[in-house]
Parts: structure tokens; C-alpha cells; sequence
């Protein structure tokens, strides 16, 4: 996680950025300290990635890279508004991820990291549309040795720009890695028809979001399998999951809200080479 000291909008690179609105720095940080808190408070350990000046979107940590394996590979952004967090979280795999990460460096292609890329256990969803770039998948794949690894890549086309990343309509909350079975929460319309049926053929049982938990970010999620920490707002969301044995942990993210970002967007997830997952080996 990386702590929102410079954060503010002071652009608009996606539909929730009002230029015309203001930010209240201090209770962004207040209410990022909580997350972090509620995290450690669960048995999950958080490595905080320092802010640099001028970069006020820093704080999305889940856009900076994606790890899985142990390979840490640092996104490439679309706009040159954040095209510096990249480096930034590239030079924190190779040197505060190490020896855990290997960095991999920097992708070639477009690709926001685990905004847009999903572990769902043995598949790695991806999404499309509007950020990450069909060809960063093939690069996601080959340079993070999926096929060795026995992980298959799912595109998943996104149509709404509200939703720009996968991981605004699309939540993991269980790979199966202890249950034996994936379950995922999404909202259907935010993706492509094609992608509806993808995500009916792959998850049968999903829990199907409202539109409007997804409309404050309900589906930004980060879940260890029983815990499924999400914005305080997704009221029903919280209920559909106390209903499929999930324990809702709602957040108050509401000044983060006004970048566009969420629980998630705020947690970059670390997945060791070797061993089961462990909370304390996952945040």
C-alpha cells in the first residue's frame, strides 16, 4: 500500500475526477490508515510503498505492478499523468520486494497492473477496453511464465467507462486455493456480451452485483476468503455476501472515491514463488 500524502484530483483521466470538487487530504490519509489498520487487525501484514511528490495517484497501489509467482512485473500507464508511478514501483520490487519479488522491470506494453489483472487461482482474468492493452496480456503471459506456472489468461472486455479497470467490476473473493472452488461478485454490465458469457461459463455460482453497489465502488474488493474488505456503501453487495458465508468488512473510502479508486485499487497484492498462501504472506 502506499499512503495518500500527495494525493488530490487535479486532473481527469477517468469519469468519477471532478476538477470542480475538492479533496480533503488529511481524511484521505485518516481513512487510508484505517484500511491499512483493518488489514493487520485481520492477521494480514502490509508493506507500505512511499509516496513521491507530484504523483497525487500513487496511492492506487493495485495499478503499480502485478506479482504472481514471485515476478513482479511494474506497469506501463495510459495516460502521462501517471506514467512516473511506474518506475516508482518498479525500483520498490527491486529493492524493498527483494529477495521475495524478482522485478521483472517494466512492462512494454500498456498494462495497469492488478487493476486490470485478476488471480482467480489457476486463471489470471484480464481486462480490456479502455486501459490495459490485448497485447500487454500476451506480454503478461510470457513474461510471467503463466503456462509454467499452470495459469490460464482470461480476456474480459470492459464497455463502461465508469468501470475502466477490471478490478472496479470484478471482484476475486475465493480462488479456491483452500475451498476448492472460485467465486467471483461482478457487475454483467460492464462488460461486453462475450465477456458476459465467459464470466457465465466460468462462474456459474457468481454473486451478481447491483448497479448501484457498483455505481459507489462496491465491487473494489479485496477478499482473503473470509473477509471481504469493501467500501461501507455497497449495503446490499454486504448482505449478498454474509448470505454465501463471507464476512463483509465495510470501509469508508469516500475522499479516495473522488479519484476513482476504492479497497482495492488501494491494495496491491504480493503472491510468493513457492507454498500455500498464507494473510500474512498476502498483503
Amino acid at each position: 500500500m502506499c499512503p495518500p500524502t500527495y494525493f488530490d484530483v487535479v486532473y481527469a483521466i477517468n469519469p468519477w475526477m471532478d476538477l470542480s470538487g475538492s479533496v480533503d487530504t488529511d481524511l484521505a490519509v485518516a481513512q487510508w490508515e484505517t484500511l491499512k489498520a483493518t488489514y493487520e487487525s485481520r492477521g494480514h501484514r502490509v508493506d507500505v510503498v512511499q509516496p513521491e511528490p507530484g504523483l497525487p495517484d500513487m496511492v492506487y497501489a493495485a495499478n503499480g505492478g502485478i506479482v504472481v509467482g514471485g515476478r513482479a512485473l511494474a506497469a506501463r500507464f495510459t495516460f502521462p499523468e501517471r506514467a512516473a508511478e511506474g518506475p516508482a514501483y518498479e525500483r520498490w520490487f527491486a529493492t524493498e520486494g527483494a529477495p521475495a519479488y524478482t522485478s521483472l522491470g517494466q512492462s512494454v506494453e500498456v498494462m495497469e497492473g492488478e487493476g486490470d489483472l485478476l488471480v482467480a487461482g489457476d486463471l489470471l482474468l484480464a481486462g480490456t477496453g479502455f486501459r490495459t492493452t490485448p497485447a500487454a496480456h500476451a506480454e503478461v503471459a510470457e513474461r510471467l511464465g503463466l503456462a509454467e506456472q499452470g495459469i490460464t489468461l482470461v480476456p474480459l472486455e470492459l464497455v463502461d467507462p465508469r468501470y475502466y479497470h477490471l478490478d472496479t467490476a470484478l471482484a476475486m473473493l475465493d480462488d479456491g486455493s483452500i475451498s476448492g472452488s472460485r467465486t467471483v461478485a461482478y457487475y454483467p454490465e460492464a462488460f461486453s456480451p462475450a465477456a458476459q458469457e465467459t464470466l457465465r461459463e466460468l462462474f456459474p455460482d457468481a454473486v451478481v452485483a447491483s448497479a448501484e453497489d457498483a455505481a459507489v465502488l462496491g465491487l473494489n474488493i479485496v477478499s482473503d476468503g473470509l473477509h471481504v474488505f469493501l467500501s461501507d456503501r455497497a449495503t446490499r453487495l454486504a448482505d449478498d455476501l454474509k448470505d454465501r458465508g463471507f464476512v463483509p468488512v465495510g470501509i469508508d473510502l469516500s475522499e479516495l472515491l473522488k479519484g476513482g479508486g476504492s479497497v482495492k485499487c488501494c491494495t496491491l497484492e504480493l503472491r510468493p514463488a513457492v507454498g500455500p498462501l498464507t494473510p500474512e504472506m498476502t498483503r
